[in-house]
């Protein structure tokens, strides 16, 4: 009646063919320069424009500072902090206390 393969793709075939390799990029290199690709969250929306460095908000630019962990909060003598210093003291230590709460009563 059916023979085995009938009706199955081969062994080893992807299927799809060449609508599944990369794509080439169809903006031009004056929109990739001037706009933010891809940053547009709305269906409406537009991609924003990219303005100079001096138009974006100061504390924008140390997002990607280095913060002290808290290993190195817990050396130094915390009234002698700063309040931002102390206040991230505060919430690591309140984190680290729940794991370790947490971790004790799984135990149990």
């Amino acid at each position: 009646m059916f023979s085995a393969g009938a009706g199955k793709a081969k062994k080893g075939s992807k299927g799809g063919g060449a609508a599944d390799g990369p794509k080439a990029s169809t903006l031009s290199k004056e929109v990739k320069s001037t706009t933010v690709v891809g940053a547009n969250i709305l269906k409406e929306g537009v991609d924003p424009k990219i303005v100079a460095d001096s138009e974006y908000p100061d504390w924008l630019w140390h997002l990607l500072d280095k913060r002290p962990a808290l290993s190195e909060l817990r050396r130094k003598n915390t009234e002698a902090l700063p309040y931002e210093d102390l206040k991230r003291f505060v919430k690591l230590d309140n984190r680290a206390r729940i794991k370790e709460n947490n971790s004790l009563k799984a135990k149990n």
